[in-house]
């Protein structure tokens, strides 16, 4: 298996933490822009793009301002990566930024952030955030 490389990304979205939470958080709303279909079981989760599945389960979550998803092998045993959501407020614009961490193998940093611009972008519009 590659190495993977972790990758921090920072998105500005002009919408409330609480609007955006739920598109973190819930089937419903990961499925309509981050998965084609998203199922939950208590903290564990399932993805799935093109008909296949990805398992990850909620190892952190704090309302309206968290979430990491620890992924999961075929035996659901942690990978060692993970994707985790920050929304960030700054105290004095209140403007709300969407901080991501990530991971991608070795030399696929640039599509990885490339790939995360056109999940946000799906993100923004359908919360109007455009």
């Amino acid at each position: 298996m590659s190495k993977k490389i972790k990758v921090d990304m920072e998105f500005p979205i002009h919408a409330s933490p609480n609007m955006i939470f739920q598109y973190l958080t819930t089937p419903s709303g990961l499925s309509g822009w981050f998965a084609d279909d998203v199922n939950s079981r208590g903290k564990l989760y399932t993805f799935i793009w093109d008909d296949n599945p990805e398992k990850a389960k909620i190892s952190a979550k704090k309302d309206n301002e968290r979430v990491k998803y620890k992924w999961l092998d075929e035996n659901d045993e942690e990978t060692g990566t993970y994707i985790e959501f920050k929304i960030s407020v700054d105290e004095l614009t209140k403007d709300v930024s969407l901080m991501i961490t990530d991971f991608c193998d070795d030399g696929e940093e640039e599509e990885t952030r490339l790939l995360w611009e056109n999940q946000i972008g799906d993100l923004k519009h359908i919360i109007g955030a455009i």
